[in-house]
């Protein structure tokens, strides 16, 4: 299966939370954009300030993000995947998600295969599933 996978199931696993991606294990292409990157340090930092996680768990969580983004293609976030996730879309969809979902259709239009929508976010979920992606994790 080929999944594009956002960054709420990959901090799900990394963070080692509740209600990880059971489809996890059937994946064998992952796809996500470079945003994810981001995502998953700027939160990992955020709870290094808000809860006070010490230096040795941080590094392990941070060393955790890279092996997963290692084994995931990663598509970068492109004047023409900024100008897809400014378009309108059927439902409320905010930045970030609305570049997820840019970035997964362009994927899916460049290669021309199924892609799978991983997410842990409701309002990404929906949109997706709006625009005919078929959605797991939400």
């Amino acid at each position: 299966m080929t999944v594009y996978i956002d960054s709420s199931v990959i901090l799900r696993v990394v963070l080692r939370q509740a209600d990880q991606l059971a489809d996890w294990g059937s994946i064998d292409v992952g796809v996500t954009s470079a945003l994810a990157e981001v995502e998953c340090f700027r939160t990992l930092d955020r709870l290094r300030l808000t809860n006070g996680i010490d230096s040795e768990a941080l590094a392990l969580r941070r060393a955790s993000v890279f092996r997963v983004l290692e084994a995931l293609q990663t598509v970068d976030v492109t004047p023409a995947v900024l100008r897809r996730a400014a378009q309108p879309t059927s439902t409320t969809l905010g930045t970030l998600d609305a570049i997820h979902l840019a970035t997964a259709h362009l994927w899916r239009d460049a290669y021309e295969k199924p892609l799978v929508i991983a997410t842990h976010d409701r309002a990404l979920a929906l949109a997706a599933a709006a625009d005919g992606f078929a959605v797991i994790g939400a």
